[in-house]
């Protein structure tokens, strides 16, 4: 795994927060500025940390974590006054113990997201929660529309609410050579699809690639705070059978009995 992180051209402080250890990856992306967007980045992704080091994870264990950031966000904003409104975005991917298989649990609220990359092209693996997202599904809109559309940063779903968020769950089987990328939108909104193709280079090591991506988003314009994970799979990795996938969002994955 390789990260990066900026602050972009235009902002005064980076409330993105990014986290890379063994077995997960995590980008979370702050809202609120005065009202503190990055200290809400900062606790969504503190209850990860104590997983990082971790080998034997179950979806159950992302479940707790989730709600853990959301509470501790929600408590947070109850106790300072100055900080009411915060929340923040999350994405992530964790390799986790599917009944006795190897999957990636893929996951995100908000609008940060997780693609996975091909050496030519790149495939969104999760959904934007927010209001653009909501226009293309309904065909008012384009996704080039989108990406330039004056409401592209309003966020219809995040953490810090109470209730909490529902959290978008895909399950994807272990396979040899795969790479991903968990970013921020700061990096989606400054670069199409054809040039993260490019730079995440599934040839070159995941600090680079990351690195690169970054740079490249700030030079494009860096209008955002922009963040990068990059995720590479060894090639020795177990090849599990594609008929155990699943497609879809799938909160249900995250409850006990994923055990």
């Amino acid at each position: 795994m390789g990260a990066a992180s900026h602050v972009g051209a235009v902002r005064q402080v980076n409330e993105d927060a990014c986290f890379a250890a063994t077995h997960l990856a995590l980008v979370a992306d702050g809202m609120g500025g005065h009202a503190r967007g990055d200290v809400a980045s900062r606790l969504a992704i503190d209850p990860f940390r104590a997983l990082g080091a971790r080998t034997d994870l179950v979806p159950a264990d992302i479940q707790r974590a989730l709600a853990e950031a959301n509470a501790g966000i929600v408590a947070d904003a109850r106790e300072h006054a100055e900080r009411e409104g915060m929340g923040t975005t999350l994405a992530g991917i964790a390799l986790v113990d599917y009944f006795g298989s190897p999957h990636w649990l893929v996951f995100n609220v908000g609008d940060s997201r997780v693609y996975r990359l091909g050496a030519t092209a790149v495939s969104l693996l999760t959904h934007d929660h927010s209001e653009v997202q909501e226009l293309v599904d309904v065909g008012r809109l384009t996704n080039e529309q989108a990406r330039v559309h004056p409401l592209r940063n309003i966020v219809t779903r995040s953490l810090g609410t109470d209730p909490a968020p529902e959290v978008d769950v895909w399950l994807l089987p272990l396979a040899p050579d795969d790479v991903f990328l968990v970013c921020s939108d700061g990096l989606t909104n400054e670069l199409d699809d054809a040039t993260i193709a490019a730079l995440g280079s599934v040839s070159s090591p995941t600090g680079d690639a990351a690195a690169r991506l970054v740079a490249a988003a700030v030079e494009a314009g860096g209008r955002d705070n922009v963040t990068a994970v990059v995720v590479r799979v060894p090639r020795a990795a177990t090849v599990e059978d594609p008929s155990q996938v699943a497609t879809g969002p799938r909160s249900a994955h995250l409850s006990e009995e994923s055990r």
